[in-house]
């Protein structure tokens, strides 16, 4: 028993650390996912807090499998983890029964798992949370009270440092589908191999108040004007793969032009200005952008502002004298928010492939990559 208990800790303890530093690289990726569940669920008054919700349960996750681990204060964190577990199968099991969700996000995009995987793992975790809780009182801090709120002040500190740095600049390990070194084009296509959704078109009609549903096999036989047509739809046989990793990737000009397929077919050099939204008219990050598109315009490299904030960005270009050499594009705020996780972000273009990329804060390294691009 004494080891099935030391067994069971160290598991739950170890998968709740690693579970918070996966997520603790992608805060905002948390963020995004908790306001997926509020929009199911209509609680849209929530979505701005959404990201002190996933910093705090975060740091929360990481400190609960440090004091596991510790066997420190047992009795009060049996309850807090035996609550928190209960509430994360909740939302996998919502996710899974009622396919509203597709992943759950329970370890970021670094480790992608459907919703009936992050169900199962919750499943057994219950199971072996359930049993620390009942033998919460066998178990003994394996360190002096002093030694192990210093560790456990101390995993405080590395959670909440840790996600402000991959706040202010971009996830130390990046999990996304706009990697360095990914070409965008063939990110957008589906994976070699792949085989495509199976559907079939199904036919709805109103008959006496009642509504039919068929499809061209099965057309009923009595078939006549008394059928008033409803609508007509695809109906999904069976779920192929066939989804690229990079969606909904669409660059629109002011004017309604889909641009995306020229821009990324065009060679050389070009950069990619992420902002989903301009809050501030003099952002912080002006004077280094300033550097970099004079670098841009010295060595003929085209700017591309990607926005779905197209008005405050019209007249940041306008206000700024920007307007020679940049193009202002519109672009879906859930692919901005995908390729970009800090706002702004920088990505170096050669071609359709991501030569590099840089958050606001980090603008100043991307100057020094402009200045050693080759003159065109």
């Amino acid at each position: 028993m004494k080891l099935f208990i030391g067994v069971s800790r160290f598991l739950v303890g170890l998968l709740f650390i690693f579970s918070g530093l996966i997520k603790a690289n992608d805060p905002l990726g948390l963020s995004y996912k908790m306001q997926e569940f509020f929009e199911v669920w209509n609680f849209h008054l929530l979505d701005n807090f959404t990201l002190a919700f996933s910093v705090i349960m975060i740091v929360f996750e990481i400190i609960a499998g440090v004091a596991i681990l510790l066997g420190w204060r047992m009795r009060l964190f049996s309850w807090l983890l035996l609550l928190l577990i209960i509430f994360f199968t909740f939302l996998t099991g919502y996710a899974y029964l009622t396919g509203k969700v597709k992943e759950c996000g329970c370890f970021g995009n670094c480790i992608p798992l459907t919703a009936g995987e992050s169900f199962t793992k919750d499943v057994v975790l219950l199971a072996l949370i359930l049993f620390l809780f009942a033998n919460r009182n066998k178990i003994k801090p394996i360190l002096p009270q002093v030694p192990s709120i210093a560790i456990l002040i101390f995993a405080t500190i590395v959670s909440f440092s840790f996600q402000w740095f991959v706040l202010q600049h971009l996830p130390a390990i990046d999990c996304m589908p706009y990697q360095v070194g990914v070409n965008i084009l063939e990110g957008m296509k589906p994976p070699p191999g792949a085989i495509p959704d199976s559907t079939i078109i199904t036919f709805v009609y109103n008959k006496n108040g009642e509504k039919i549903e068929f499809t061209a096999d099965d057309f009923p036989k009595d078939f006549d004007s008394t059928y008033k047509f409803v609508k007509r739809y695809d109906k999904l046989i069976r779920k192929g793969n066939a989804e690229p990793s990079i969606k909904d990737f669409n660059l629109i000009t002011l004017s309604g032009a889909d641009s995306t397929q020229e821009i990324l077919e065009q060679k050389g050099f070009k950069l990619f200005v992420f902002v989903k939204e301009l809050a501030d008219p003099n952002p912080s990050w002006n004077k280094e952008f300033a550097a970099i598109y004079t670098f841009a315009k010295s060595k003929h490299v085209p700017v591309y502002f990607i926005t779905a904030d197209e008005g405050h960005m019209l007249a940041f270009i306008q206000r700024n004298n920007l307007v020679e050499g940049i193009q202002l594009l519109k672009c879906d705020a859930t692919a901005i928010k995908t390729a970009a996780r800090v706002n702004p972000t920088l990505y170096l273009i050669k071609g359709a492939t991501v030569a590099d990329k840089w958050a606001g804060a980090d603008f100043d390294k991307a100057i020094l990559a402009m200045n050693e691009l080759p003159e065109k």
